[in-house]
């Protein structure tokens, strides 16, 4: 009929109201400009001489570049960071896979922040020797000690380096150090991999092992169990006590086969539960008492003068081989030389040292 109102659907929808975009365009703006924003070396010592975490992040990252353009920068902030330097105690921990080094981090650095400690921990995650990529989860496997104001976690990429340390991570203690950080941790991707990286940047040098797991004694290398200045068995709780204890008696018995250590020190082995928190102060007044023994007897001054002097020649031959690698000419002549050998015209030292005999041509 002409003149009737339509029905209504029940199914209609009605306009409701205008919702607004899904980009917030205003936050999306201030984090272009943020990017965009790069600090002096003045500006980023500024803050990181006043405990600002962000501005310590972004010093290290610079740190951590790989490009030219930042090397300079870097280098500035490092040397006026030196001053600043030094006044931490580094402390280096590795362990077997599965021997629980986060948790045991976590438990060991809420500790020391109780205590009235700033704790700086540098985690070191496996780079895929593919992909080159990493997880970097340690800040979500250290979440308590992550959300503390005294407490700072560095996730970083081995990058495949020795002893799986990121390249930078001495330089990367330097300005811990000048952000006030009392303590340094290191921790390292794990046994499996040369550890003298982490031992030539570091004034305690600590092994943490699982008892329990099989033969405790077996997979582990001499070389790192000299380079340990003390052992600690974890997960020593429960129905792994016993187990634990005999490990303890079993490390202790080996560590006294090996020479003595060039401080004077007598390595020491100890049980702890990370998760229970049992253990934990021992070894951290263990800790404590080595600092102190090798202060009084000088070792920890000489001791570091070595490192200086060792990590100059890890530089040097890092510089090296970038040079070689990133100059085009190099490159071409890297490339003649594979195919050279894989033809079987020449042997790998003899490409090698053509190459070096080139480069030291056009120095």
């Amino acid at each position: 009929m002409s003149g009737t109102k339509k029905k209504k659907s029940a199914l209609s929808v009605s306009e409701g109201v205008e919702q607004p975009g899904s980009i917030n365009q205003q936050a999306v703006d201030h984090l272009k400009r943020a990017k965009k924003r790069q600090y002096s070396s003045d500006e980023l010592l500024s803050g990181i001489r006043n405990s600002d975490i962000s501005m310590l992040g972004q010093a290290i990252t610079l740190v951590e570049s790989s490009l030219e353009s930042h090397q300079k920068a870097a280098q500035e902030l490092i040397t006026a960071s030196l001053p600043y330097s030094g006044n931490a105690f580094r402390v280096g921990i590795t362990g077997v896979p599965g021997a629980g080094k986060s948790t045991f981090i976590e438990s060991l650095g809420k500790h020391i922040i109780e205590g009235g400690g700033r704790l700086a921990v540098l985690a070191i995650d496996p780079s895929s020797e593919r992909s080159r990529g990493s997880i970097l989860g340690d800040k979500t496997r250290m979440e308590e000690l992550a959300g503390s104001s005294n407490a700072y976690i560095r996730p970083s990429p081995s990058g495949g380096t020795l002893g799986g340390v990121a390249r930078k991570t001495r330089e990367t203690i330097i300005l811990c150090e000048a952000a006030g950080f009392d303590t340094i941790f290191v921790e390292t991707v794990g046994v499996g991999q040369s550890e003298t990286a982490v031992h030539s940047m570091v004034d305690f040098f600590l092994l943490l092992m699982l008892a329990g797991a099989g033969d405790e004694l077996q997979g582990i290398k001499r070389g790192i169990m000299e380079m340990a200045d003390a052992i600690a068995i974890n997960k020593a709780d429960g129905n792994n006590i016993r187990r634990a204890r005999r490990a303890q008696a079993e490390f202790t018995n080996a560590l006294h086969l090996f020479p003595p250590s060039l401080s004077g020190w007598i390595p020491q082995v100890k049980s702890c539960s990370s998760l229970y928190n049992k253990g934990i102060s021992e070894i951290w007044e263990m800790i404590q008492e080595y600092s102190s023994f090798v202060s009084k007897t000088g070792f920890l001054k000489e001791k570091r003068l070595e490192q200086s002097r060792y990590w100059m020649y890890e530089t040097l031959k890092d510089g090296i081989y970038n040079q070689v690698f990133n100059d085009p000419a190099m490159r071409k002549e890297l490339e003649n030389h594979e195919k050279a050998i894989s033809e079987g015209r020449i042997t790998s030292f003899m490409a090698a040292t053509s190459i070096l005999n080139k480069y030291k041509s056009g120095i």
